[in-house]
């Protein structure tokens, strides 16, 4: 079995040229490669399996190992994978490197809790603005960040170079919310309410529903 000490991409890759996408398939197991190692970035591990990946993901091993190497040279023989080079060539792969800004809505307790946590800092998302349209907990201080009125929407958008919202709102507020981000040009919008959201075909929306995740694992389960 052959494992990497380093990522190493060569011109003989059959990767991704520059005007390719992944399939979906694809970008859905290197999302979940990337959420392991990040973890495991954090615990202090310096290398990881792929019997481990598979061990976390539930993907076969010999597949990860072959995906993986559809990208570049894996070296070292029973070593291991290289944790912090694998992050930065997966977030390569998905296009995701560097910092990408997001707005968060709702300085409720679900938007507290999202501000607080390290989620999306762990990777390359920074909220950079929070809004609300409550007096009372406009100018709040959550984290480092004030709440803001809802009414400066686009010009922080423009400002702060916004590419996320993300709306943990009521879900009859939704909707306005989500008007107001494709006027100002914001494209993805990750929605944490239960309200189906209309938008134009190039907007991509993602709802996070717990009730429907635990139905995913519910059938995994019973079947």
């Amino acid at each position: 079995m052959i494992e990497q000490g380093t990522v190493e991409r060569s011109a003989a890759s059959p990767g991704l040229t520059d005007g390719e996408r992944l399939s979906l398939g694809v970008a859905a197991r290197l999302s979940r490669y990337l959420q392991v190692l990040t973890q495991a970035r954090k615990m202090g591990r310096e290398t990881i399996s792929s019997q481990e990946l598979s061990d976390y993901t539930h993907i076969n091993p010999t597949q990860i190992r072959r995906a993986l190497s559809g990208f570049g040279k894996f070296g070292k023989r029973g070593v291991g994978y290289n944790v912090e080079s694998l992050v930065a060539e997966i977030r390569k792969i998905l296009r995701t490197s560097g910092q990408h800004n997001i707005a968060l809505f709702g300085a409720g307790n679900l938007g507290q809790a999202i501000a607080s946590s390290d989620i999306f800092a762990d990777h390359g998302f920074e909220i950079v603005a929070i809004f609300d349209v409550e007096e009372s907990v406009i100018g709040m201080q959550v984290g480092d960040l004030q709440v803001r009125d809802f009414s400066g929407l686009e010009r922080v958008v423009s400002d702060e170079e916004i590419v996320v919202g993300v709306l943990a709102v009521p879900s009859e507020a939704a909707q306005e919310v989500a008007d107001r981000l494709v006027e100002a040009g914001v494209k993805i919008i990750f929605n944490y309410s239960e309200q189906l959201l209309q938008v134009p075909p190039e907007v991509t929306v993602h709802t996070s529903s717990p009730a429907v995740d635990l139905l995913y694992a519910l059938y995994f389960y019973l079947t």
